[in-house]
C-alpha cells in the first residue's frame, strides 16, 4: 500500500528527531568551545567557517599562501553580501561577520582555538602531515576534527597522541547552505567530544547525524554504488542524459552526470591519468571539466543549461564500442536505486550507522532525495524487499560487489521492513 503524503512527512519529522538521539551518551558532558580554527580558505575551508561566524564564533583560517587567503575570504565575503543584498539580514552584518575571521599562514596560528576543522583536499598524505603537526602545536583537550569525506579517520587519528580528541565533521558543499553534518565517530573518539559536535551542530543550524567510519561512511558510501551502476549503463550504450531523465523523473533534481559536472570532473583526476573511469579521463582531457568550464557530459549555455553534447556522446561510443541501446526509466532507476537500499542494509549489518532512519535524514538532507519517497530505506517498504532482492541477485551475478546483504535476504524471507531493521546501533 502507498502511503499517504501525511505518513510520509510523519515518518521525515520522527526520522529527524531520531537522528539526535545518542543511546547511552551523557550529552551534559561537553567541552567549551570559543573559538574555532579552519585549515583550508578554499570552497569548503570559508564554507564550514560562515557556519560558525555566522553563529558568532570567532575564526582563525589558516592557507598556505597570502593570496589563496586573500582569494577564500573574498569570496566568503561576497556570499554574505549577497545575502545582505536578498534582505537576509542587515548590511552592517557583513561587517560584523568578517570581523570574526582572522586570516593566518601558519597552522601554529591554531594553537589556542578549541575545535580546528581541517579542510584540505582528498589526499591522505596530506591529512597525515596535517594532524601530525596539529597534535604538536595544539593545546591539550582541543578537538581536532577531519572535513574528510571517504577517507579512513582512525588513520588520520592514529597520526596523533590524542585520538580520543579526534572526530569526522562532514560538511556538505556548499557548506555554509547544505544542512546536513555526518558527524563520524572514530574508534577511540571520546564520548564528550561526540557531545561537544552534536551540539555545535545545533548551534550552527545543521541536521546532524553520527555515524561511522567505513569508506564514504553514510551518505557518499551509497552514492559510489549509484555511480558504479550509472557508469556501467554508459557501458551498455545508454547516454548520460537518458541516466539523467530518468533520475530526474524519480525526483531528484540532479542525476548522476548533472551532479557529477557540478561537482566537477577533475575531482580526484589530473592531467595524464589513467583511472578506473575512462570516458571522464577523456573529458577531462578535452577540458570538459563539468560547469566551471561550461562543458562536461554535457554542455552548458550562460545560464549554465545543462544540452546533451554529440560530442560526448561520440566519445562515449568510441570508448565502450556499445550500440546505442535504450531500457525503461523504471528499470534505470531499479539499476540505480536498489543497489543504494542494499548498501543502506550493509551499513547497518557493519553497525556504521545508528538505526534505518538516519540513513534516510542523511539522503533527504544531504542528496537531495525526493521527499515524496521518504529516504532510500523508507522506499525500500514503499516497493518490497523481495522485488529489490530479485534485482541485487542480478546486479550480483554480474558483480559480487552488489551481491544481496544477507539481511536483504531475510528481509525478503520474512517479510520484513528495512525501516525496522535493528542491529544493535553504532559500533566502532
Amino acid at each position: 500500500m502507498t502511503p499517504s503524503e501525511e505518513q510520509i512527512g510523519a515518518y521525515i519529522a520522527e526520522a529527524g528527531k531520531q537522528a539526535w538521539a545518542v543511546p547511552g551518551l551523557d550529552a551534559s558532558q561537553k567541552r567549551e568551545i570559543k573559538s574555532v580554527g579552519i585549515i583550508g580558505a578554499g570552497t569548503m575551508g570559508g564554507g564550514i567557517a560562515m557556519n560558525f561566524a555566522t553563529a558568532g564564533y570567532p575564526i582563525t583560517i589558516v592557507e598556505t599562501k597570502q593570496e589563496a587567503l586573500e582569494r577564500g575570504l573574498k569570496v566568503v565575503r561576497g556570499n554574505y553580501q549577497r545575502s545582505a543584498d536578498k534582505g537576509r539580514f542587515p548590511q552592517d552584518e557583513v561587517e560584523a561577520r568578517m570581523a570574526r575571521f582572522d586570516g593566518k599562514l601558519e597552522l601554529a596560528a591554531l594553537a589556542d582555538c578549541d575545535l580546528v576543522i581541517e579542510a584540505v583536499f582528498e589526499d591522505m598524505e596530506l591529512k597525515r602531515t596535517i594532524f601530525t603537526e596539529l597534535d604538536r602545536v595544539m593545546k591539550p583537550g582541543a578537538i581536532l576534527a577531519t572535513n574528510t569525506s571517504a577517507l579512513n579517520i582512525d588513520e588520520i587519528a592514529g597520526m596523533t597522541g590524542r585520538p580520543q580528541d579526534v572526530i569526522g565533521l562532514h560538511f556538505f558543499s556548499p557548506a555554509n547552505v547544505m544542512k546536513l553534518l555526518e558527524i563520524v565517530r572514530a574508534k577511540h573518539t571520546a564520548d564528550d567530544v561526540v557531545a561537544t559536535c552534536m551540539d555545535l551542530a545545533k548551534d550552527i543550524n545543521k541536521i546532524a547525524t553520527l555515524v561511522g567510519v567505513c569508506p564514504g561512511f553514510v551518505g557518499n558510501r551509497m552514492l559510489f554504488m549509484r555511480q558504479r551502476q550509472a557508469n556501467k549503463l554508459l557501458q551498455a550504450g545508454l547516454m548520460p542524459w537518458d541516466v539523467d531523465a530518468a533520475l530526474n523523473a524519480f525526483g531528484f533534481k540532479m542525476g548522476p552526470f548533472q551532479m557529477s559536472d557540478l561537482a566537477g570532473l577533475d575531482i580526484g583526476w589530473s592531467k595524464g591519468a589513467t583511472t578506473d573511469n575512462p570516458i571522464r579521463d577523456a573529458l577531462c582531457e578535452m577540458d570538459r571539466r563539468g560547469q566551471k568550464t561550461q562543458a562536461g557530459f554535457y554542455d552548458y549555455d550562460e545560464n549554465r543549461r545543462p544540452v546533451p553534447s554529440d560530442k560526448v556522446a561520440e566519445v562515449i561510443r568510441d570508448i565502450t564500442g556499445a550500440s546505442a541501446s535504450t531500457i525503461s526509466q523504471e528499470e534505470i532507476i531499479e539499476i540505480c536505486i536498489y543497489p543504494m537500499i542494499n548498501e543502506g542494509v550493509k551499513i547497518l549489518e557493519e553497525n556504521k550507522a545508528q538505526r534505518p532512519s538516519d540513513i534516510d535524514v542523511v539522503w533527504l538532507n544531504g542528496y537531495g532525495w525526493p521527499a515524496d519517497k521518504g529516504g532510500p530505506m523508507f522506499y525500500g517498504d514503499m516497493v518490497g524487499a523481495q522485488v529489490v532482492l530479485a534485482r541485487m541477485e542480478k546486479l550480483g551475478a554480474e558483480d559480487a560487489d552488489f551481491a544481496p546483504a544477507a539481511l536483504l535476504r531475510k528481509l525478503a524471507e520474512d517479510g520484513g521492513k528495512f525501516t525496522e531493521i535493528d542491529t544493535g546501533g553504532l559500533k566502532v
